[in-house]
């Protein structure tokens, strides 16, 4: 089963979402504003992709909170992504056994789901 995590409003979830659709793969979608992610799914999340491909540092929640300021190691970056689901990037896929994809990109997404 695949699940993936995201907001509707967000561009990239919308094209994976329209992929698995468009390729009838089924999936299971969590936003993470209705039911947010817990500090133990993340910590899952980042025993299989870095903290980078995780923390998203270009997102408005980013600007707003003006975390550029305070130069945050890993730690404090998980700290944020715990306390606040919008700095993650989207969407986020689980697949497979312990496998987690992050973004979209169209070419990935063949060799991996197709």
């Amino acid at each position: 089963m695949i699940t993936v995590y995201g907001i509707k409003t967000c561009g990239s979830v919308r094209n994976a979402l329209k992929f698995f659709k468009e390729h009838n793969i089924e999936v299971d979608f969590v936003d993470i504003r209705k039911t947010p992610v817990d500090c133990d799914k993340i910590s899952y999340w980042l025993e299989h992709i870095s903290i980078d491909k995780l923390f998203n540092n270009k997102g408005t929640k980013y600007r707003t909170l003006k975390l550029k300021e305070l130069n945050l190691d890993d730690e404090g970056k998980k700290k944020w992504l715990c306390d606040e689901n919008m700095l993650l990037k989207r969407p986020i896929i689980e697949y497979g056994k312990n496998k987690v994809h992050v973004a979209y990109n169209e070419e990935e997404y063949k060799q991996k789901f197709l």
